[in-house]
């Protein structure tokens, strides 16, 4: 089925974010509560291996090294832009025995062995990708996790309040003129990407902060049919 709006491609994506840099991390207003209730809700005090797809400045990876994973744990992450990668590599020199970050070429694969990691997150990239390759995302995560892994999501969604649906819309309208206006990110509804076959929620919710809305979603994955 094709997607009913054109997305960025992989090397504008990795072009825009080349550009933006550092400047990623001060979308904390809106993304920082969402992340919140990831960590919350993820049990990553009991993960060993973690899997980021889409690693950004490699803010969340070392927030979770520094404060919620056991000492044990090891982090892999990967991105599209080679300026996130390396900053993000320079964020987590700290922990280079135990953390690595990779630069993809942006196709929707994990490089990772089959039931080889007991996480999969990622924040705001869903929601930069086209409609087939969320559903290769989801498809990646089930094979990459072991049997009741978890699969950590935030992502920009429709809105949920009168504020955050006028600021849902709007987003929408920028987004329609053309995808870099806002960074080639758009409001999205996972639900319409899961195979429930494959997957358990363990939570969900919507949070607003300052009208902007996003999704967070805690699945597990089910065992293999």
């Amino acid at each position: 089925m094709a997607d009913r709006h054109r997305t960025m491609t992989a090397s504008e994506a990795e072009a825009y974010y080349d550009r933006f840099g550092k400047k990623q991390d001060s979308q904390g207003f809106y993304e920082d509560p969402a992340l919140n209730a990831v960590i919350a809700h993820a049990n990553f005090e009991n993960a060993e291996r973690i899997f980021e797809f889409g690693c950004g400045t490699g803010k969340v990876a070392a927030r979770l090294l520094s404060e919620h994973l056991p000492a044990a744990a090891t982090y892999f992450g990967c991105d599209v832009s080679p300026v996130m990668v390396g900053l993000a590599a320079q964020r987590l020199k700290k922990y280079s025995n135990r953390a690595k970050v990779l630069q993809t070429d942006g196709t929707v694969y994990f490089p990772l062995p089959d039931h080889s990691t007991d996480r999969v997150i990622s924040s705001y990239v869903l929601d930069l990708l086209s409609e087939e390759d969320i559903r290769t995302f989801f498809a990646e995560a089930h094979r990459v996790l072991v049997p009741g892994g978890r699969i950590c999501l935030a992502s920009l969604t429709k809105g949920a309040t009168l504020l955050s649906r006028i600021v849902s819309s709007v987003w929408m309208a920028a987004f329609r003129i053309r995808p870099a206006i806002v960074g080639g990110c758009r409001p999205v509804l996972m639900d319409n990407y899961i195979d429930w076959d494959r997957w358990k929620r363990e939570h969900r919710n919507i949070v607003t902060p300052f009208g902007v809305p996003s999704e967070v979603l805690v699945l597990i994955a089910k065992g293999r049919h």
